[in-house]
C-alpha cells in the first residue's frame, strides 16, 4: 500500500478520510485497518455478497495471463484509456481504479500510459490482492466487495477499469470525476466458442451489451465502443488454467474436466472476443 494512494480511499464504516501510520490505515473516528505483510489492506465491510476467488483460481489466472494470451485485451484497453482519459490539467491527476482487478495484469498495462497516476486495485480475494501489489510499482491493492459501497472518496478516479468484473453503476459514478472515463470489458457471444460446447462452459448472453447499456444509462453516457477479436493458441495445460481462473471454476474441475480437455486438439485454437465500452458520467 503506497502512501500516495491512501488519499483516494475512505473508511468503509464512516466514509471518513484515511491516513497511514505505523503500518495501518486510520480514520478520525478511530477505525483502523492493518496493512498486510504482503502490502494490501482489507477494507471489506461485513460479509461479501459473492464468493472470492480461491488461491488455486488466482494461481491459474496468474499463469495464464503471464503467458500473454489476453495480451490483445490489455493492449486494446490501454489504447482506449489513452484515447478517452481526461487531459492532465495540473494538480492531482486522480487515480486509476480497477474494480475486480484480480492479479493486476490489466491495470499494470494501463498504468504504463499514465506515468503520473497512482493505481488502486480492488478485489474481493485476498489471494488476488497479494499478487496485484507486485504487478506494478504504482499499484496499491484493496480487499473489498464490488457490490457494496466502494471504499473510495467521491471523485477519486480519473479512470475506472472493469474487466469481466461485477458492476455497481451508482458507486462507479460516485468515485469517478466528472471528466473521467469508465472502461468496461465484457465477453461477446462467440468468446471461447471452441470450448463452450466441448467443456460445457457458461454461455455469454446474446443480449449482454444491451443489458449493460440499460443498467448504465441512468448514470453514464456511452462515448466509444470497440470490439476486439483474435485467436489464442492453447495447449492442454493452458486450457484448464483458462477454465480455472473464472466463474467456470466453480462447476468445471477435476477428472471430468481433464478427460474433456484430453479430447481437444493440441494445440487448440480458441476465439478471444470482447467488447470494450467507454462511458462518461452524466452531469
Amino acid at each position: 500500500m503506497r502512501k500516495e494512494a491512501v488519499r483516494y480511499l475512505r473508511c468503509p464504516y464512516c466514509s471518513g478520510g484515511l491516513t497511514m501510520t505505523d503500518g495501518a490505515l486510520r480514520c478520525s473516528r478511530g477505525h483502523s485497518f492493518d496493512v498486510a505483510k504482503q502490502g494490501y489492506v482489507n477494507l471489506l465491510r461485513g460479509a461479501a455478497k459473492f464468493s472470492a476467488d480461491t488461491a488455486e483460481m488466482v494461481a491459474a489466472r496468474a499463469d495464464f495471463l503471464a503467458a500473454g494470451h489476453f495480451g490483445p485485451i490489455a493492449g486494446a484497453l490501454a489504447a482506449l484509456a489513452r484515447q478517452t482519459a481526461p487531459a492532465p490539467t495540473g494538480g492531482d491527476p486522480g487515480c486509476v481504479v480497477d474494480i475486480g482487478g484480480g492479479t493486476g495484469y490489466h491495470l499494470a498495462r494501463v498504468l504504463s500510459e499514465f506515468p503520473g497516476s497512482e493505481g488502486v486495485l480492488l478485489d474481493i480475494s485476498k489471494f488476488a490482492a497479494r499478487r496485484a501489489g507486485r504487478a506494478h510499482p504504482r499499484i496499491s491493492a484493496v480487499v473489498a466487495d464490488a457490490w457494496d459501497e466502494l471504499p473510495f472518496a467521491d471523485g477519486a478516479a480519473s479512470v475506472v477499469l472493469n474487466v469481466f468484473a461485477p458492476r455497481n453503476p451508482a458507486e462507479l459514478r460516485r468515485i469517478l470525476r466528472p471528466e473521467g472515463v469508465l472502461l468496461v470489458v465484457t465477453p461477446r457471444p462467440d468468446h471461447l466458442r471452441e470450448l463452450v460446447e466441448a467443456l460445457e462452459l457458461l454461455r455469454v448472453d446474446e443480449q449482454k451489451d444491451e443489458r449493460l447499456a440499460d443498467r448504465f444509462s441512468a448514470h453514464f453516457t456511452e462515448v466509444a465502443r470497440e470490439r476486439s477479436r483474435s485467436t489464442m493458441t492453447l495447449d492442454h495445460q493452458a486450457v484448464p488454467q483458462l477454465v480455472g481462473m473464472g466463474p467456470n471454476a466453480w462447476h468445471q474441475q477435476g477428472e471430468r474436466l481433464r478427460e474433456r480437455v484430453a479430447l481437444l486438439p493440441e494445440p487448440c485454437e480458441v476465439t478471444l472476443s470482447v467488447t470494450l465500452t467507454a462511458y462518461r458520467p452524466l452531469v
